[in-house]
């Protein structure tokens, strides 16, 4: 049998006639009509003007921390249940990250923790410069409340949507709950570009200075002028085209995730010690299913069990604050997330998953817990 992974790449005839388009029109270099297009596809999808396509969504989150005025030496809270990426583009702008844990709805950053952080940080008068609010496995913070404790201390959000793109929480769409925010088009994510990512803001004023620091910070002249640092950070025309024709797919792709999500629940149902992500709101992706067990022992069988069937599945996000590399920095956890990591697994869930690789994988995690005493 061949291998099931996790999230594979969902492509077909569709990318395959933009990419052949771009190519065969010439537009071969970095900018073209595609990148102007798949921008103005995510500003319809957001409802926010600005719109800067980009090579990666770490590229995107870097941006954005410099648009809302991060600097070095700034405290920033950031989730701290999220892949390296989000702490990353914190240190690259020489700022210290102080991690944020999660709640128990949404397995995203807690406005209860958050508003303890603020309120000491105001105590400390060292308020953080930024707060990066991630939107986990697809489903999007509680900004509802997250937002306005930001504002009652005037700190800017900058919402890492990466895993997000196409959720809604309340109606809203992911990406534009905060100051700025950012998607991601890396190959394991609901729609890819191969690589890339999006920063997006409600000012096209943003955007623009988003797209110069982009592009080298090259001023308008005959000559390579720069009165300032830039980055080599633009999406290519190709790319752009690809992520075209998989926006066009975006709620098919999304509604199969979901799709399987559900079969999943019925497979399991009745499964004692195995419990599934909450769904906090019905505008939840799909992205990845994650379930937890209550006897991480389990956890770890069922995990070797699909390994071995050559089914890749993978343990939820290791928290930030318990990574070596950010070992030296502030956290304000309740051991959420610990518990989450310990505990939790992703299964395969890829759209381009068919019904028997599910079944597959539902019944091999269904044996293997059955099996153990």
């Amino acid at each position: 049998m061949s291998r099931v992974y996790l999230s594979a790449p969902d492509v077909g005839p569709l990318e395959r006639e933009y990419l052949l388009r771009a190519f065969d029109g010439g537009w071969i270099a970095p900018v073209g009509p595609d990148l102007d297009a798949f921008e103005a596809a995510i500003s319809e999808l957001t409802g926010w003007p600005g719109a800067v396509a980009l090579a990666s969504g770490t590229a995107a989150l870097h941006l954005a921390l410099l648009q809302v005025g991060v600097r070095p030496g700034d405290d920033v809270f950031v989730s701290t249940f999220t892949f390296a990426a989000t702490a990353n583009a914190v240190v690259y702008c020489g700022a210290n990250p102080v991690f944020i844990d999660s709640d128990e709805t949404t397995w995203n950053m807690s406005p209860n923790l958050l508003a303890d952080a603020l309120a000491d940080a105001a105590r400390r008068g060292k308020l953080p410069s930024a707060i990066v609010v991630v939107d986990l496995y697809g489903q999007c913070a509680a900004c509802e409340e997250i937002v306005p404790l930001c504002r009652q201390y005037e700190v800017p959000v900058v919402e890492d949507a990466a895993e997000a793109l196409g959720a809604t929480r309340d109606g809203q769409p992911a990406g534009t709950f905060g100051d700025v925010g950012l998607f991601s088009f890396n190959g394991n994510k609901i729609t890819t570009t191969s690589g890339g990512g999006m920063f997006v803001s409600p000012t096209r004023t943003a955007a623009d200075r988003v797209r110069y620091l982009a592009t080298q910070a090259r001023q308008r002249a005959v000559h390579y002028e720069h009165t300032e640092v830039g980055y080599n950070y633009r999406l290519s025309n190709l790319l752009a085209a690809i992520g075209r024709a998989q926006l066009q797919r975006l709620p098919e792709m999304s509604a199969r995730r979901v799709e399987i999500n559900r079969r999943y629940r019925e497979a399991f149902a009745g499964l004692d010690g195995v419990s599934f992500m909450p769904i906090a709101d019905p505008g939840w992706n799909g992205w990845l299913t994650c379930v937890v067990f209550d006897d991480p022992s389990v956890r770890d069988q069922v995990h070797k069990t699909l390994d071995a069937d050559d089914i890749e599945s993978r343990p939820l996000w290791k928290p930030m604050h318990l990574q070596p590399a950010f070992a030296d920095c502030r956290a304000v956890v309740d051991g959420t997330s610990q518990r989450l990591f310990e505990h939790g697994l992703c299964l395969p869930s890829g759209s381009g998953l068919s019904d028997a690789d599910v079944r597959r994988v539902a019944d091999l995690v269904v044996a293997t817990v059955r099996s153990l005493p």
